[in-house]
């Protein structure tokens, strides 16, 4: 992973860890993996799953009872990211505080990192 000694490559909020644990003892899961792919009229979104199992290559991540797995083609943009899970009247979902962001679309669903 590309990161500094001693700090986690990504960071979790007090409301990610408690929604990623009940989801992992929920539907029984290793934990949620993160990844990027080409999308999105910004150029790239972010990827999540709930996963059975941990790849070989993948930087895991645990905070208090949470396991987050970065799949190896994401690691270089997720560096520095801190994940957040907000509740609202509409919508609920992951939030990604992300420092590598440049830009991102409108919708908020596609994201381009500096340098691309």
């Amino acid at each position: 992973m590309f990161g500094i000694p001693g700090k986690p490559p990504v960071t979790l909020t007090p409301a990610a860890v408690s929604e990623i644990t009940k989801l992992m003892a929920r539907d029984s899961k290793k934990g949620l993996r993160l990844g990027v792919k080409k999308g999105g009229c910004a150029g790239m979104e972010y990827t999540m799953e709930f996963a059975a199992d941990i790849g070989e290559n993948e930087e895991v991540i645990e905070q208090d009872g949470a396991r987050v797995m970065i799949a190896p083609m994401a690691q270089m943009f997720l560096f520095g990211t801190e994940i957040d899970y907000e509740t609202g009247l509409l919508e609920s979902g992951f939030k990604f505080n992300n420092p590598n962001v440049s830009e991102a679309c409108g919708c908020g669903e596609s994201i381009k990192f500096e340098g691309m």
